[in-house]
């Protein structure tokens, strides 16, 4: 394949260069682009350790229970894995799709017109260490690399494309290098590289926003995703050690804890799996961990560098996940920082610094152009945690997670953890300590409501 070129960006943005105005492009600029831009389809056959091709489906805004109980999506659920232990991260949407892409919310807390800096990285510049071909599908984009708000039907008006449900285009990373914009389509242009033979290795699909159930309902959504994906499901092309993770971005009640029904699919999954329930704690941070483990690629060093890893690939490498006790946790709000509007969260102008020493789950270290960026920075959180936590806001302190024994004897597994320990019975010894918890202490419990206070 012709690979994208990663871009070595400067030193850390402001959060200044982040508050663009909303983009409304004139119709004639928009059909003009869409006469004249080709779209991309570079093509990869990088062999993984649990799939070759990855595909994430995202609709919109369901309760668990409510998805759970629907005939289709059961009926797909009968083809492949339910995933009953997924988490989404925050609220609203956009920043659901943010984390997908970049590991992280940045504090987002709404659906703004919102932009990344370009030094920070991305699930594609992980791809891209290998030369993994990757695409993205959003139904209804009016031409490839479209960066407007949103486009409306041109019959009927109703809502239809919108840039919130669109993860990698909030990137300055993607959307300041041309090959790769070009690389972000429509569901057009997938019917015609699943007909040519040219589907990327991974691509992330965004039905329009009927179809995604954000503004019909999960009856209307899943009767389209099960007439849309059966074709699919006999297509030897399309099936080949392929994995499909069908999802939603989060549940529709937010006083909720934000667990959302989700489906691996695919001729990946193993005839013996198929028609079986996972239920190991994820989040969307899981998705980009498991990615970079089953293709062997290093992390972002956000929040994906300690996060659980879908249990078909941590098979097959012999890594443990965390067991995590959800009783207190909460991921109806976020964080502060630069990105948020102070709905859910407070606004900070400090973009947060990942990790860059840490071996992560996936196992192979943190990417390099993310240590050269931020060489010399103190991460800003935890990011070896298997959940999103921040002790200064006060925000998830209250939830613990713990490591089963591995049998994972890769030194990458040695990674550094902060543990508030429990000295005597009947009050609290608080000692802060620094233990390497996954390789010398399997089963260490982060208090991280106890850290709150020693950290």
């Amino acid at each position: 394949m012709k690979p994208s070129i990663p871009i070595l960006f400067g030193p850390i943005a402001s959060a200044a260069a982040q508050t663009p105005t909303n983009t409304q492009l004139p119709l004639s600029d928009i059909a003009h682009s869409a006469a004249t831009t080709e779209p991309y389809s570079p093509v990869s056959h990088v062999e993984g350790l649990a799939f070759n091709r990855f595909f994430q489906i995202w609709f919109e805004n369901i309760d668990f229970e409510d998805a759970e109980a629907n005939s289709n999506l059961q009926w797909l659920a009968s083809q492949g894995i339910a995933l009953t232990n997924l988490y989404a991260v925050t609220h609203p949407s956009e920043p659901n799709y943010c984390a997908a892409a970049g590991g992280d919310t940045f504090g987002m807390d709404n659906d703004d017109f919102q932009r990344v800096p370009a030094n920070v990285s991305t699930i594609v510049d992980l791809l891209d260490t290998k030369y993994i071909s990757w695409g993205e599908y959003q139904e209804h984009l009016p031409y490839p690399g479209f960066q407007g708000f949103n486009y409306s039907n041109q019959e009927t008006y109703a809502n239809d494309y919108v840039r919130k449900h669109n993860p990698l285009i909030l990137y300055d990373s993607v959307t300041e290098n041309d090959m790769r914009l070009r690389q972000i389509k429509n569901f057009t242009h997938f019917e015609n590289d699943l007909a040519n033979k040219k589907l990327p290795q991974w691509a992330f699909l965004t039905p329009n926003m009927t179809d995604d159930a954000h503004d019909t309902n999960i009856t209307f959504a899943a009767r389209w995703l099960r007439d849309w994906i059966s074709p699919l499901l006999t297509n030897d092309y399309f099936m080949n050690n392929t994995l499909i993770l069908i999802t939603f971005d989060e549940d529709q009640t937010y006083r909720k804890t934000n667990r959302i029904f989700s489906i691996l699919l695919g001729g990946a999954v193993p005839h013996h799996l198929r028609g079986t329930r996972d239920h190991t704690f994820y989040t969307h941070y899981s998705i980009v961990a498991s990615v970079s483990a089953n293709w062997g690629l290093p992390s972002l060093g956000r929040w994906d560098c300690g996060a659980n890893i879908l249990e078909i690939v941590a098979n097959k490498t012999g890594y443990v996940n965390s067991d995590v006790d959800t009783t207190h946790l909460t991921l109806n709000q976020t964080y502060p920082g630069p990105l948020s509007n102070g709905q859910l969260s407070q606004f900070s102008p400090v973009w947060p610094n990942p990790v860059t020493d840490a071996d992560c789950s996936a196992g192979h270290g943190v990417l390099d152009i993310v240590k050269r960026t931020y060489a010399g920075t103190n991460p800003t959180y935890n990011y070896t945690s298997p959940f999103p936590y921040d002790t200064k806001s006060g925000y998830n302190v209250g939830a613990t997670a713990s490591r089963p024994p591995s049998t994972d004897t890769r030194s990458s597994n040695s990674v550094s953890h902060n543990v508030g320990v429990v000295l005597a019975p009947g009050f609290f010894a608080l000692l802060c300590v620094n233990v390497f918890a996954r390789s010398f202490l399997p089963g260490i419990i982060w208090m991280v409501d106890i850290w709150n206070y020693c950290a």
